[in-house]
């Protein structure tokens, strides 16, 4: 058998390459999870992972609870299909809950508050509220947050990581809601660790443990602890020439110790602050960024385009128009 560029291999097992499926929970469960801190970039995840869909479809998926946004891998928002939002939230929210105590405790959130106020937001949560109403129902039971700082976003996380809460779906124009979660499962934390390291190389292969741990949040131990136990799926196939347009934040671009772009060029896309920029991907290669400006599609490239490719960026600028309605 041939063996497959590890960057393209990646992109198979990303669902950007080869076949691709037709559900929004079907491309989020073969990655396990994509980031979701940024509505427009996570639905762009979803569009470049499937065939088909439109952004409605993707908005229609998250307000039936088919797929769930909430905290989870680096204690961050995560869109993640709905049958494992449970076990993940449960192996990873505490965790991450407690390495932000120190933060909270500078916000005024000490441990009794941030629990007491959890369980408000949980109770208010029966039907889906945005954060100002729950920090008006905050306030209501004595619990002044300012809203002018990162409190409410603290303690509304806090309640996410520790599974009472997680986010609804969104009004207008994309105004973020939460709801109540319900119970997490108990889990064993050998074979949680286990579970998310096998999935995730099913989703990423070829990786390392110092892979899972970039994209998982856990520390090394924990990360090899996990990963040694699992088994890395078959080489995957051939796909040929693929070229894919991924928004802000990518789960490729953030599943992985190292970026798939050339030194030189990687100020580009790692554009400081944690801000990741949207990426031409040829083979697996970030040969470009974009951005849509007045719904249209401005490409940098990192130099020239490789040689066969632009009718194929062409095929993906016009893909997204067709995917947002435009």
């Amino acid at each position: 058998m041939t063996t497959v560029n590890p960057l393209v291999a990646r992109t198979v097992a990303q669902g950007l390459a080869g076949r691709r499926p037709t559900s929004a929970a079907e491309a989020v469960r073969r990655v396990v999870a994509l980031q979701g801190q940024d509505v427009r970039a996570n639905r762009l995840a979803v569009r470049a992972r499937t065939d088909g869909l439109s952004r409605a479809d993707v908005d229609t998926a998250v307000a039936t609870g088919e797929v769930i946004r909430t905290w989870a891998m680096r204690g961050t928002l995560h869109m993640l299909a709905a049958e494992d939002a449970g076990w993940i939230v449960a192996l990873l929210g505490p965790r991450f809950a407690h390495g932000l105590r120190g933060r909270r405790s500078r916000l005024g959130l000490d441990d009794d508050l941030s629990a007491r106020g959890a369980e408000v937001i949980a109770d208010a949560a029966a039907q889906p509220r945005t954060r100002a109403e729950l920090v008006e129902t905050l306030r209501a039971e004595g619990i002044d947050l300012d809203p002018r700082t990162q409190a409410p976003a603290h303690l509304i996380a806090y309640a996410a990581m520790t599974g009472l809460i997680r986010r609804g779906p969104d009004r207008g124009d994309d105004e973020p809601t939460y709801v109540r979660f319900g119970d997490l499962p108990a889990v064993d934390e050998p074979r949680a660790l286990t579970r998310l390291a096998q999935r995730y190389l099913a989703g990423h292969a070829p990786a390392s443990a110092e892979d899972f741990a970039t994209w998982s949040g856990l520390p090394l131990g924990k990360a090899r602890s996990g990963f040694n136990d699992a088994e890395e799926p078959p080489p995957a196939a051939d796909p040929g020439r693929t070229v894919r347009l991924v928004g802000h934040f990518d789960a490729y671009l953030l599943g992985y110790r190292d970026r798939p772009v050339p030194a030189e060029h990687a100020r580009k896309l790692q554009a400081g602050g944690g801000f990741v920029m949207p990426a031409v991907l040829v083979d697996g290669r970030a040969v470009a960024t974009w951005r849509r400006t007045r719904g249209k599609v401005e490409v940098e490239s990192f130099g020239r385009l490789p040689k066969g490719t632009t009718d194929a960026v062409d095929a993906e600028i016009a893909d997204i128009a067709r995917f947002l309605g435009d």
